[in-house]
């Protein structure tokens, strides 16, 4: 089986200290700790440069000043994405600082935050301002929640946020890193969380389809909102990661 690694570049002479490179036109930044299983683990905020200089902000963490300065040496922030409804905290704060940026999210974020205004919903069909470098496909088949998945183009790049996680043994201690493991979100085994699971336990068909479509794309990395990236054998490790939506395959 392919190794699965996580991605370190090496560090460029004078790097952004916020956003970290990934690759051409494609950044990382890291969010504060939010409560995931029992314990608190970073978030990861992705961002893309397309058409020169507009930027492309798949879920918004913390703005801090810091931040906002590296941004405007890249570009200009013109679309901010929520890509399912617990991916939202700091978007008003975005909106904000950057009026003239347009917001997008799935349904379900939009009815969560009513309060909040947005250019358009993510939906299944709809053509967007970066769809010549960046595609996507809703997820659904779970009850829980839809997200929207990308993946970029230039880079080969698959973003995904809650539907798979791949957290750092290294960091976890006790029984967190117990539960975590029990939930099956633990490098280099990471995979669709336990509740996801079960809540696609009846419609494992629609959801086997999506997951073909994100192979199809071939994608050479795979970035997440709550794990170590994978930088070889993308496709082995999506194989893995939703191992449980085989039709006659026990959930494990």
């Amino acid at each position: 089986m392919t190794a699965i690694s996580t991605d370190r570049p090496e560090p460029a002479e004078q790097a952004p200290r916020h956003l970290r490179p990934v690759e051409e036109h494609l950044w990382v930044a890291q969010g504060a700790a939010s409560s995931f299983f029992g314990r608190s683990f970073p978030t990861r905020m992705v961002v893309v440069r397309f058409n020169h200089d507009q930027l492309w902000v798949h879920s918004p963490i913390q703005l801090t000043p810091g931040l906002e300065s590296e941004l405007k040496n890249l570009g200009e922030v013109c679309y901010l994405i929520a890509p399912n409804h617990r991916h939202h905290l700091h978007l008003d704060q975005w909106q904000q600082a950057y009026p003239t940026a347009r917001s997008f999210g799935t349904q379900e974020v939009i009815d969560k935050r009513w309060d909040l205004p947005f250019a358009h919903a993510i939906d299944k069909t709809g053509s967007y301002p970066w769809s010549e470098e960046i595609v996507h496909l809703l997820f659904r088949g779970s009850r829980r929640m839809t997200e929207a998945v990308f993946f970029h183009s230039p880079s080969a790049t698959l973003i995904l946020t809650d539907l798979v996680g791949n957290l750092s043994p290294r960091a976890r201690g006790g029984w967190q890193r117990m539960l975590a493991r029990a939930a099956g979100v633990v490098y280099p085994s990471g995979r669709m969380p336990l509740n996801w699971r079960l809540s696609v336990m009846f419609r494992k068909a629609e959801a086997r389809s999506q997951v073909r479509r994100m192979k199809d794309w071939h994608p050479r990395r795979i970035i997440m909102a709550h794990g170590d990236i994978v930088t070889t054998g993308a496709v082995t490790f999506l194989e893995r990661s939703f191992r449980c939506l085989e039709a006659r395959s026990p959930d494990r």
